[in-house]
């Protein structure tokens, strides 16, 4: 199906673009001729996922693939744990997609808005030591090139591939299928607690090595922070689920309700973003409960923000973070929404923010009607400091110069992007600043 272009914004509210068509394929065939006839029109063609990057990304021009058609389990194995999904497979139908088979993706983010195709590519990761982003989890992929050719890429057939695409960022194909490694379904026992921040710095090593999942997030303008422990379980292990009443009291009364109001009211009367920080930590009370992973993993995100991402040497976070906390206390800026920090395992995909170590993550916000070039200039001087690497969907200035020296196989990934997309058919403005142009490609 194809429909002239309306224009197109992202979640973050950050991109918009109006393509000069959409098209809506329902496989991986329609996939490739609407490549083909995209390249033989002289159009530059992107899939565009939900939009949930709050970077360029997935900004196109041209054409703009909408893959909602190609999604649903094409294939699954129980017995192996290996699960192949159409590319425009949004993880909030996950676990009613795994189900009749017993199993669940064996970590995630707390927002599962995305495609499985733009989480990979992107680098999307959860929290935990012992776990890799979610694409880690890719065990082959069938993507359509540049030149239209459908290919296959797995751990027999062509291998070499797989470091590269699995955390493609869309430059090297239009991803149609991917299969998953998955695990059997599992509980979740979260533990939240408002603890002291300080204490919790001091103690980041041992948290996030003595937990299965740990993260923890501080409000500007208090002294805590509320932690975020899971503990898996098997998956007949008893359940205590929040109630209905009690979620949606913490999840969509407090959560979501009452701060857009605090978001709201801080961008008119800066003065009262400390105090009304400090009524929240009050609020967010302690909870103990037990859930199938999924409902434990994620929240629903309704209040609209903007975010920045750095991804550091695991042992670099406390450093990194009490440098973030002194710039926000000098500026005398008024922060409304907290700072996240997360814990990822070292993988070898090439252009994963976890390539070659043990990962921290500092995640920043502003609220999506304040402007947040200042701060977020600032905090990224202080992560480029500190070695960090930024998140490929969340907001950033890195180019491929300063990029490359943060990436050992930066090159051999665009040795790979030369090879799958010769003439530059999934080029936008974002690839062209993060991944560079070719001198043998036109730089219009």
């Amino acid at each position: 199906m194809t429909a002239t272009g309306a224009t197109w914004r992202n979640w973050g509210r950050t991109e918009s673009v109006q393509p000069v068509r959409v098209e809506r394929p329902d496989s991986a065939g329609a996939v490739q001729r609407a490549v083909t006839s995209a390249a033989a029109s002289g159009l530059r063609i992107k899939p565009v996922g939900s939009g949930h990057s709050f970077t360029g990304i997935a900004v196109a021009p041209g054409v703009q693939l909408d893959l909602a058609d190609v999604s649903g389990v094409i294939a699954a194995d129980p017995a192996t744990g290996r699960v192949t999904l159409g590319a425009g497979t949004r993880l909030y139908d996950l676990p009613r997609l795994l189900a009749p088979y017993g199993l669940a993706l064996a970590n995630m983010g707390d927002i599962d808005r995305q495609t499985i195709a733009g989480a990979t590519s992107t680098g999307t990761h959860g929290t935990g030591l012992g776990f890799g982003g979610l694409a880690t989890q890719i065990v082959a992929a069938k993507l359509v090139t540049g030149t239209g050719e459908l290919i296959e890429v797995s751990e027999t057939v062509r291998p070499e591939l797989l470091p590269a695409v699995r955390v493609g960022l869309g430059a090297l194909g239009v991803l149609v299928e991917v299969t998953l490694q998955l695990v059997p379904a599992f509980v979740l026992h979260a533990v939240e607690r408002i603890e002291p921040l300080d204490a919790v710095l001091g103690a980041w090593g041992e948290r996030v090595a003595g937990a299965d999942h740990f993260e923890f997030y501080w409000f500007p303008h208090t002294g805590s922070a509320m932690t975020k422990t899971n503990t898996r379980l098997p998956g007949d292990a008893p359940r205590d689920p929040l109630g209905r009443v009690s979620r949606w009291v913490d999840d969509e009364l407090l959560a979501n309700g009452l701060y857009r109001g605090v978001c709201a009211l801080g961008r008119v009367a800066p003065s009262t973003t400390p105090f009304l920080a400090r009524q929240l930590d009050r609020f967010t009370g302690d909870r103990d409960f037990a859930d199938f992973s999924p409902a434990v993993f994620t929240t629903n995100r309704s209040v609209r923000f903007r975010e920045m991402e750095y991804a550091l040497p695991l042992e670099a976070v406390p450093s990194a973070f009490g440098a973030v906390r002194s710039l926000i206390e000098r500026k005398g800026w008024r922060v409304s929404f907290p700072l996240e920090v997360r814990a990822a395992a070292s993988d070898e995909n090439w252009l994963s923010t976890a390539y070659g170590r043990d990962t921290g993550y500092i995640a920043v916000h502003r609220y999506f009607r304040e402007d947040p070039t200042e701060y977020f200039t600032a905090v990224e001087a202080i992560m480029d400091d500190h070695g960090g690497r930024p998140h490929w969907g969340k907001m950033h200035t890195q180019t491929e110069v300063t990029l490359r020296e943060k990436y050992p196989r930066f090159d051999d990934f665009l040795a790979v992007r030369d090879e799958l997309d010769p003439e530059g058919v999934f080029r936008n403005p974002y690839l062209d600043r993060v991944l560079g142009v070719r001198a043998s490609v036109d730089a219009g």
